[in-house]
């Protein structure tokens, strides 16, 4: 009988822990009866929750010392290091990440161990459809990534992938030697290859509080995604750079050829504004594009841990 790890990152997720634990229980009972198939190990990381999120894990811990197990942090580190907190602590022959907020569905796990079982795949996927109650804005925008990042880097995400999936031992141990700081898990598990398929299924609501994603901290998370796996804004600098430079020497030979044809024109102070305005803008444009690369570069040489736990069970 295999051990399945389950990995689920938390942040304010109080209401949600009991939920979470009931519903994966009845799905993994079910997968056990009348054989026994999987041992479950339930790896919870409280990504430096303010409410008590923490309380619910050690509560279950207390109720289940053999199969739940948590780590908590000593503050909000972001979800990235909550998943690769969770999956350096997994033990599994399998190991699946999922939300707390059972928008994944846990009757999915049969499935997706039966794959990895008997269709040899080593890693199991899953895409879900458009959100419900998802504005037209945020919908607009996870598409317009999805075709940028696909365009511009030699990793192909596939669009609306979700974090939750189910991998083999081999494949989670592949993860865990990338050593960067700056983790975009999405292009990690793309990155690192493998025999790789897709479940798609449909969005489902929360099973209870509210999401902690704004549209400022996924464009955030977008544009990193971006940075750590593509060079093409470096290139878009250059060329912006080289585009400016070649039209300023048009102008230039043709500010010298009316001098010499039709005379010395008026001088022009809003145009020549203008013109200054819009190189000193592209500069500072290349100049950011570049600033961005150099702080992931500062960010890794640092070697600074990736978390902090404060404590664990």
């Amino acid at each position: 009988m295999k051990k399945l790890s389950l990995v689920v990152p938390c942040y304010n997720e109080e209401e949600s822990i009991p939920l979470f634990y009931r519903t994966v229980s009845k799905v993994i009972n079910a997968m056990n009866t009348p054989t026994p198939t999987v041992t479950p190990e339930y790896i919870f990381v409280d990504d430096g929750s303010s409410d008590h999120t923490l309380e619910e894990m050690k509560q279950l811990h207390e109720e289940h010392p053999e199969t739940v197990h948590y780590r908590s942090f000593s503050r909000n580190f972001g979800k990235e290091s909550a998943l690769a907190a969770g999956l350096q602590a997994t033990t599994g022959d399998m190991v699946a990440v999922m939300d707390v907020d059972l928008q994944d569905p846990p009757e999915l796990l049969p499935e997706m161990v039966d794959l990895i079982e008997n269709r040899n795949y080593d890693c199991v996927g899953t895409i879900q459809k458009e959100r419900r109650g998802q504005s037209r804005l945020r919908a607009f925008l996870s598409r317009s990534f999805y075709s940028v990042i696909n365009w511009i880097s030699d990793v192909r995400i596939e669009p609306n992938a979700r974090d939750y999936r189910l991998m083999t031992r081999q494949f989670v141990d592949t993860v865990l030697s990338l050593p960067e700081f700056n983790r975009f898990s999405k292009g990690i598990f793309s990155w690192v290859g493998f025999k790789t398929t897709y479940l798609t299924y449909e969005s489902q609501p929360r099973a209870a509080g509210t999401t902690h994603w704004s549209l400022r901290q996924l464009f955030a998370y977008s544009i990193e995604g971006i940075i750590d796996f593509s060079n093409a804004p470096l290139r878009l600098a250059t060329w912006v750079g080289s585009l400016s430079f070649l039209a300023s020497i048009v102008a230039l030979i043709f500010v010298i050829v009316r001098a010499l044809t039709v005379g010395g024109a008026v001088a022009g102070w809003p145009s020549l504004v203008v013109i200054l305005l819009a190189v000193g803008g592209i500069q500072l444009f290349c100049l950011g594009i570049l600033g961005q690369y150099i702080s992931k570069i500062y960010l890794e040489t640092k070697h600074r841990p990736k978390y902090i736990i404060r404590e664990e069970k």
